[in-house]
């Protein structure tokens, strides 16, 4: 060792900070000049295993004295590294993850080597060798290793079975000698230490269960054991050896559920309550870890969601802590500034909990007491001294206990204890209503028995004891709520029928308990329009879109919610189902927030219509693209197919329940084109008709393809031109006025839209086409009588309108091409206007009587609001102009 080696300013202030390093150096001095040469460089896996392979070993001693060279080395860089300001916390934890990973690595493929002895361990079902699984958990799982960490470890191994050699024994025998040797060599303390604490107390069953276990062993743990403080602990566990694949097949199920679980929050506070009842009885209060705004705050809050929505998100399956916040920032759960926080947080505690370390490399989170100690902390930090130092992280510590509160705080009414929610709620069943009738309900004896057959029935007696705790929790605020709208009987009943639907699925529940502002919003909904709260109760897993009125209230961005749907597909893989849902879940939350921006008039109704309309091509694309990539024996990578809407989706005025007309094209010269996309059209078909779990997307109408129902499903371009132009009748040609490009390849929409024009610019018998469109609506009359009420089909109502535009769009566009612009109605009896096929006065009429008519329409179905002679009236003029219209167009 030379003295500028020892003077060296990074190994001296390293020296200062850490006796650990300090009493390291002194016993092996040729580290000093080792770590100097390398100082500017980081310690990467690769260096670590050339170290190892330099290192012939023969015997078990050997290895163990060589796993602990290569940690002194490792510690010496890093420690200079960082105390000097060479490294940050990224290369910290990743690092020592690095080195706890190739330490077991190296150890278990020394151990396994096979003797003729006993030879390898063979799997009983499929006959090959095993391989023990090392599970790395906790912050070895996530790749986030304390420097002076201990390392939870849990062993697993595929298949029971014995081994080949000429001493059998069984596998699991086999695998619990090759464990505890593992143990003793990572974890014991010799002369040159440990490499690592080991610490086996999450396996199955605790320090009191086997050693190693088997996937069958795990399995039926997992479903007849496994409590949820350890879903909290799996969500790290990652396989280091052997069959990851095979082992998160069966963890993974355990880990996430496939719904949106919100009794996580119950499961996680009462974990953190019991390390909080720790800390106070062991006076931990200083500690960095444990602590109130400790690191596992951080932690809980990244883990609690990743519990709630990690079966439907698998983005949230990620291990490691800074990766989730920043996802829960990208879904908008947390916001962009409460996220900044945290990552500030968590990198300063995590820092100062590895500085704590370095002194004496002890496995503590605790801020030193010894004034000496705290100076080097603070100075290793970038602090003058104790005060400033103690100012900032009371800062941080402050700020993640604010935000750790908030989302673990009770609700105000979740007296989740069940006797006095019992007491609340009889006062609503016993024989007296007065306390209904005060708060307004109309029908208090109505009421009060519709809640006593919810309270009597067999579905409520046969719920488990916490649903039944969680739904008495509910109901009385749910009462008072509902109380407080415009029509609380119709409010509460249909709210009812939602607790009735949801009442064993413990989550649901527990989301409205969780959280009391939902409840404000749900009676809302369900107030205001009957389709809603039905919509709602068949898709209860959109309860989870009331706690947030930012998500509601923002307008979509369907460039980036497509992007975010087909990353989430994309996670699915193989799973069709799985895909078919995620589809399904991205639908139904869409329509749920369009809705709730209605109700809110927020949107207009054409502004609607573009929404539900853009939803739809949305849908319709990424539909095509994974029918395709499932689809076998494909010969392009990409489909020439293309989705052409017609009707409500072509004129781009679809409403929330509108079926989807459909007609399907391709341009491809393969022999086979046309068999191979009518089987690709009816995948498609599936994907968007099929009832499944999560419910179903579009009904389709393919009626309008070239001659209808007796017609091909698929047609090409070039056929469809020529039906255009020589077979289709001119009701079909009015149908072509309203249609449009959805999906599918460029340019095929490109051709089809060409065709479109021409067919529509063709010069046509002007009175020949009058004869034609007046027939096709006195056909429509015959099915449908012109009533008072009907504002599609009453005399100057929606169909004659249409009817009108369509007829001057194939009457005259061969001179006026503006005509053919696929603009909507409205916008096209202005041009209509502007080129005196109409006056502007009509014109202007019918634009009225239009949109007023499809607003009833909507507001109809969408309030269950009955349309009345009263609500007609003052169109009346406005109708009488378009029957004007069409006295003076068709006589």
């Amino acid at each position: 060792m030379t003295d500028i080696a020892s003077a060296n300013p990074a190994i001296l202030a390293a020296r200062q900070h850490s006796r650990y390093l300090n009493n390291l150096f002194m016993r092996h001095p040729h580290l000093i000049d080792t770590t100097i040469a390398s100082l500017e460089q980081v310690f990467t896996r690769q260096a670590m295993l050339d170290q190892l392979a330099q290192e012939p070993i023969e015997t078990e001693e050997q290895l163990s004295q060589q796993l602990r060279n290569l940690r002194q080395a490792v510690m010496a860089r890093l420690i200079s590294r960082e105390i000097s300001g060479r490294s940050d916390l990224n290369e910290v934890v990743t690092t020592t993850s690095d080195l706890a990973e190739v330490a077991l690595s190296h150890a278990l493929q020394f151990l396994s080597q096979a003797t003729e002895r006993i030879g390898q361990p063979i799997g009983e079902d499929s006959g090959t060798v095993q391989e023990l699984i090392i599970v790395g958990m906790g912050k070895l799982g996530g790749r986030e290793l304390n420097v002076s960490s201990d390392i939870d470890l849990i062993f697993v191994y595929p298949e029971d079975g014995e081994t080949n050699g000429t001493k059998r024994i069984s596998n699991h025998e086999y695998f619990a000698q090759i464990g505890k040797k593992l143990i003793r060599i990572i974890g014991d303390t010799t002369a040159d230490g440990f490499v690592f604490r080991v610490d086996m107390r999450l396996r199955p069953f605790g320090d009191s269960g086997p050693l190693v276990t088997s996937f069958a062993a795990l399995e039926n743990y997992l479903l007849t054991q496994g409590r949820e403080w350890e879903r909290y602990a799996w969500i790290k566990g990652r396989a280091l050896s052997g069959d990851a694949a095979g082992l998160m097949s069966l963890v993974t199920p355990f880990i996430y559920r496939k719904y949106l679980d919100y009794g996580a929050y119950h499961s996680m506070r009462e974990l953190h309550s019991q390390i909080r009842r720790e800390v106070a009885r062991k006076d931990r209060f200083e500690n960095v870890k444990l602590g109130p705004g400790g690191i596992r705050e951080i932690e809980f809050i990244g883990q609690v969601f990743q519990l709630i929505r990690g079966g439907r998100t698998k983005a949230l399956q990620q291990r490691p802590t800074q990766v989730i916040l920043n996802e829960l920032e990208q879904q908008g759960t947390l916001p962009v500034d409460i996220v900044n926080q945290l990552q500030a947080a968590y990198v300063f505690l995590r820092n100062v909990e590895h500085r704590i370390m370095y002194l004496d490399d002890a496995q503590t989170q605790m801020l030193p007491t010894q004034s000496d100690d705290q100076a080097r902390l603070a100075l290793s930090m970038g602090f003058d001294n104790w005060a400033q130092f103690k100012a900032t992280l009371d800062m941080h510590r402050a700020q993640v206990t604010a935000q750790f509160e908030q989302i673990f705080a009770l609700p105000e009414h979740s007296a989740l204890n069940a006797s006095n929610t019992e007491t609340h709620i009889d006062q609503y069943l016993d024989e007296d209503t007065s306390q209904l009738s005060a708060l307004g309900f109309a029908k208090p004896l109505e009421i009060q028995r519709r809640l006593n057959a919810l309270h009597d029935s067999s579905k409520y007696r046969q719920m488990p004891d916490r649903c039944r705790q969680r739904l008495d929790a509910i109901l009385p605020s749910l009462i008072t709520i509902s109380a407080q709208v415009s029509n609380p009987d119709i409010t509460l009943t249909r709210l009812l029928d939602l607790l009735e639907a949801i009442g064993r699925r413990e989550s649901y529940l527990a989301l409205l308990a969780e959280h009391p502002q939902a409840l404000k919003r749900l009676a809302s909904l369900y107030s205001a329009s009957p389709w809603v709260s039905e919509y709602l109760t068949r898709h209860p897993i959109l309860l989870d879109e009331l706690l947030d009125s930012r998500l509601l209230h923002q307008a979509p961005d369907w460039g980036k919610l497509g992007e975010q749907l087909r990353q989430d597909i994309g996670q699915l893989k193989d799973d069709t189902e799985a895909k078919m849902d995620c589809l399904r879940h991205f639908q139904h939350t869409q329509i749920f927030r369009l809705v709730s921006q209605d109700l809110a008039d927020l949107l207009p109704l054409e502004t609607l219509s573009d929404h539900l309309s853009d939803l739809a091509d949305l849908i319709l694309s990424v539909a095509i693209e994974e029918v395709w990539r499932e689809m076998p024996n494909k010969h392009l990578e990409t489909p020439q197919f293309a989705i052409i809407g017609y009707g409500k989706l072509g004129g781009k005025e679809l409403g929330y329940a509108s079926d989807l007309d459909l007609v399907f094209l391709y341009e491809d010269e393969h022999p086979n084109a046309g068999e191979i996309y009518a089987r690709f059209a009816k995948r498609v078909v599936n994907w968007l008709t099929s009832m499944t779990s999560a419910g179903q997307l579009y009904d389709i109408d393919l009626r309008l393809r070239p001659n209808g129902t007796s017609g091909l499903l698929v047609s090409s371009i070039d056929a469809f031109e020529q039906y255009q132009r020589n077979s289709a009748w001119v009701w079909e040609h009015q149908a072509l006025t309203r249609a449009r490009y959805c999906a599918g390849d460029v340019a095929i929409g490109q051709k089809f839209t060409l065709i479109r024009n021409a067919v529509i610019c063709l010069e046509r018998d002007i009175d020949s086409l009058k004869a034609e469109v007046k027939k096709m609506r006195e056909k429509i009359l015959e099915t449908h009588p012109a009533s008072a009420v009907d504002v599609k089909h009453l005399r100057g109502g929606i169909v004659d309108i249409e009817f009108i535009m369509q007829f001057l769009i194939l009457a005259y566009s061969a001179t006026i091409p503006a005509l053919t612009a696929n603009l909507g109605n409205i916008a096209l009896l202005d041009t209509a206007a502007q080129h005196g096929l109409i006056s502007s006065h009509a014109a202007e009429h019918a634009r009225i009587a239009y949109r007023a008519l499809r607003r009833l329409q909507h507001i109809n179905r969408l309030n269950g609001t009955p349309l009345t002679p009263d609500m007609i009236a003052p169109l009346e003029n406005d109708l009488q102009s378009v029957q004007a219209t069409w006295q003076n167009l068709f006589g």
